[in-house]
This record gives C-alpha cells, sequence and structure tokens, in this order.
C-alpha cells in the first residue's frame, strides 16, 4: 500500500464510486467529496498529496469554467498542492489552458485504470503497488461492473460455489477465470467445460472420465474434468443445458465429493472449486421441471448476475479502446483516438451479441482505418434490418417475440439447427429445447 492520501471531487456518485473503489487499492488513505463548496473547508483542516478534481459542478454545464475557479482557489491556498483535472468534456485546448494554470495533470472520463494510476505515481513520485493486478479482464466503471469487482474481492478468495447469470457474449467465461485468479487455488488448474457442448451419451465419460475398455472406442484409460480440476477450479459453462437425466449424477458427484470413471467400480474423490455459467433463466427452467431445485441449491451459493452491455452506458467507450489497442498492435496500426461521430455509434447501438460483439466491429474498424483516428464510416451498423432478417411482430409478449424469431431464423436457414443457434447467440441444445416448446 503506497504511503499517499488521495481526495476525490466530483458531483457523480458514480465517479466517485468507481475512482475510490481502484484507488483504495493502492493508496494508503483516499477521501471523496460530492460538493465542491466543501473545498475552504477541505482545504482548512486536512491535507492531501495529491486531489482528484471534476471541471464541471453544475447540472448542463460543460465549460470547465467551475473547474478552473476550484484549481484556482486550491493553488491560492496551496502553491505546491498537486491536482489532477478530469472531466467527460475535454479537448487538447483545455488540457493546455489546465497545465498552464497549475494543474499537474489533465485526464478524460472514462479513464483507463492503468492510465489513471500511471499518472498519479508519475506525480508523485512513487512506485505502483505489484501486489495488486490491475489488468483485470473485467473492464468497466458502471455499478453494476462496480459490485462485481467488490463481490470477486470478497467471494474469490472463498471457496464459494459461484452462479454466473448472463446473456451469451457478457464476459461469464472471463469472470470465472478472474474469480479463479484472486482465489487459494489461483496456482492450480482452470478447467472450463462447455456443457452445452457435449451430447447426452459422452456426458458421463466426459465429467467423470472412463477405463479402457468401458465402450466400444474406449482404447485407454481416460482423465474426466472433474479430475483434471483436482485442486484448481472447476468451470461447469452452460450448466443450464445439462438433460435432467444427467443432473442427478452430477448432483451427486458435487454433494459427495466422489465419482466412478465409466466401466470402474473405484471410487474416486475430488477437491475442486466450482463455478458455473448460464444463459439460461434457471429459474424458468425449474418451474417448467426441467432443472433440479436442489441441484441449482449446490451450485449458487453465490449468485453474480452480468448486465448486457446495452445497460452499461460508457463501459462501451471503455471496451472499444480497450479492443483497438489490442487490434492496432496486431494489424500494425497507428491509431491514436475514434471520432465523436464514430463513438456516438458506438453508444447508440443496442449491442444485441455483448461483448463479443463489439470486439468483432472494433477489430473490423481497426482493419478499415489507415489514418490515425477511426472515422464513422468504419463502424459497421448492426442494427439495420432487412427484408432477409427483419421480423414483424404481432405481439410485445416476450415468448410470442422468441418465437417469432426462432421461426425466422429457421427459415432464413433453411432448417440448420446449427446456423440458426449460433445466430440467435445460444447453443444447439437451447434451440431444440425452443423449438419443442413453441411446437415448430
Amino acid at each position: 500500500m503506497i504511503e499517499k492520501s488521495i481526495l476525490i471531487v466530483d458531483d457523480d456518485v458514480h465517479i466517485l464510486h468507481a475512482a475510490h473503489l481502484f484507488l483504495k487499492r493502492h493508496f494508503y488513505r483516499v477521501e471523496i467529496e460530492k460538493d465542491a463548496r466543501q473545498l475552504p473547508y477541505i482545504m482548512n483542516h486536512h491535507q492531501y498529496d495529491l486531489i482528484l478534481l471534476d471541471m464541471n459542478f453544475s447540472r448542463n454545464v460543460n465549460t470547465g469554467v467551475e473547474g478552473f475557479e476550484w484549481l484556482d482557489f486550491i493553488l491560492d491556498k496551496k502553491p505546491d498542492q498537486k491536482v489532477v483535472l478530469f472531466t467527460a468534456f475535454g479537448d487538447i485546448e483545455m488540457a493546455v489552458r489546465a497545465i498552464k494554470n497549475g494543474a499537474s495533470d489533465f485526464l478524460l472520463k472514462p479513464w483507463e485504470n492503468d492510465k489513471l494510476l500511471s499518472t498519479i505515481t508519475t506525480i508523485l513520485n512513487v512506485e505502483p503497488n505489484s501486489s495488486y493486478n490491475s489488468h483485470s479482464e473485467i473492464i468497466g466503471q458502471c455499478p453494476e461492473i462496480l459490485k462485481i469487482h467488490e463481490m470477486v474481492a470478497t467471494v474469490g478468495p472463498t471457496d464459494a460455489n459461484v452462479l454466473i447469470l448472463g446473456e451469451n457474449g457478457t464476459g461469464k467465461d472471463l469472470l470465472a477465470k478472474e474469480i479463479h485468479k484472486q482465489s487459494k487455488r489461483a496456482k492450480k488448474p482452470f478447467i472450463h467445460t462447455d456443457l452445452g457442448s457435449i451430447s447426452e451419451s459422452l456426458f458421463e465419460s466426459e465429467l467423470f472420465g472412463h477405463v479402457k475398455g468401458a465402450f466400444t472406442d474406449a482404447r485407454d484409460d481416460r482423465k474426466g474434468r472433474l479430475q483434471e480440476a483436482d485442486g484448481g477450479t472447476l468451470f461447469l459453462d452452460e450448466i443450464g443445458n445439462i438433460p435432467l437425466t444427467q443432473q442427478s449424477k452430477l448432483l451427486y458427484a458435487l454433494q459427495n465429493g466422489s465419482y466412478m470413471k465409466v466401466g470402474s467400480n473405484n471410487v474416486m474423490k475430488f477437491d475442486a472449486r466450482l463455478i458455473c455459467a448460464t444463459n439460461e433463466d434457471i429459474y424458468k427452467r425449474i418451474e417448467e421441471k426441467t432443472f433440479r431445485q436442489d441441484l441449482l441449491y449446490r451450485i449458487n451459493t453465490i449468485e453474480i448476475h452480468l448486465p448486457p452491455l446495452r445497460e452499461r452506458g460508457d463501459d462501451v467507450l471503455l471496451l472499444a479502446k480497450h479492443f483497438v489497442r489490442i487490434y492496432a498492435a496486431r494489424y500494425n496500426r497507428k491509431i491514436t483516438g475514434m471520432a465523436a461521430a464514430f463513438e456516438k455509434k458506438l453508444l447508440t447501438h443496442t449491442w444485441p451479441g455483448n461483448i463479443r460483439e463489439i470486439q468483432h466491429a472494433i477489430e473490423r474498424a481497426v482493419i478499415l482505418t489507415s489514418g490515425n483516428i477511426i472515422r464513422e464510416d468504419a463502424f459497421e451498423g448492426q442494427n439495420r434490418t432487412s427484408s432477409s432478417s427483419s421480423v414483424t411482430l404481432n405481439s410485445y409478449q416476450i415468448e410470442e417475440m422468441e418465437k417469432q424469431l426462432v421461426i425466422k431464423m429457421m427459415k432464413k436457414y433453411n432448417g440448420s439447427i446449427t446456423d440458426a443457434a449460433k445466430e440467435l447467440g445460444i447453443t444447439r441444445q437451447a434451440l431444440y429445447r425452443r423449438i419443442e416448446k413453441y411446437g415448430i
């Protein structure tokens, strides 16, 4: 922990919470203040090594005038005080003016954690805290993601079973890895098992393993996923797709910490931390009696819901910048930013494919960009509809909408379950269930 004190002044409670949550992991004292008018009292009674100061405190005002006024006040009181200004409405001219007026630096919101930490530690002439991994796979500063970070920090070091709920493409696998990284099992195996891709006939062999000669193609002994995960973490992805006939076998193994390989009578013990995930409405599955309630009790000691990207506000831009860096390096593009019109398109798109979709969109945009700035025309507007893919809704009941969408995709791909499921963003088994449910 770096023995420095920081004050964050901003009227946006979400910004305060985000900055405080991140910086308190690195600095000995981090305090927040929502009302800039409290600065005179604060400056008279407290000392800080650095102040993070927003530039706009009045509704619908983004000129930065208030920030410069409070910067002048702070430096009049304490000429050596280090101040970093930050705003969501800045430009190069404003940044230059901030530095000329005495600010130590100038940052734009939404900031990147690595950049924020680097800026502060450089100004304070200290080394970042290397014991904390700031390179979390879960990128975001919206309230829901911040709560998830807090949950992971609390739950990660325990052995509690975790169930992750969320739409396809929201990053459930990354969250599972993050929990594993923060657990006491971090140096042991992390075994990812996609249950949606395992056929019912191979379920037991995949999970429990088999011995030579157990069935026709069993030419050698094989370890199952439970044995591979022993001592580490077993991640059962798409657990909502397990057939009801196999759920009891999984439940028995989880309850007893033991299992038998297919074709063997020897009981094997295993000790693994369990993390499960599904994009299914698991509680509806229980009501339909297609998922065992006692299995749910076993797997969801802690339940975490990952929000869809369309509900995460400016996190869209953070993710976009993250992927720009990755693909600019991969494709040798010297890209320094994104045009405002391009960012606007990103923010107004609904992202039905969530993070996977924005990753694809940014990769495409980087490839198509020859200059330093990604322009508006590099965005492929995937919200558009056409006569071949649009769905005419006769009802706004969710089940009826889902039924119509399934019918449309099945027609589009001439009955191909694989292609229809891929476009719908669900597994083949999940599509089969909907076809049966709606009598399609």
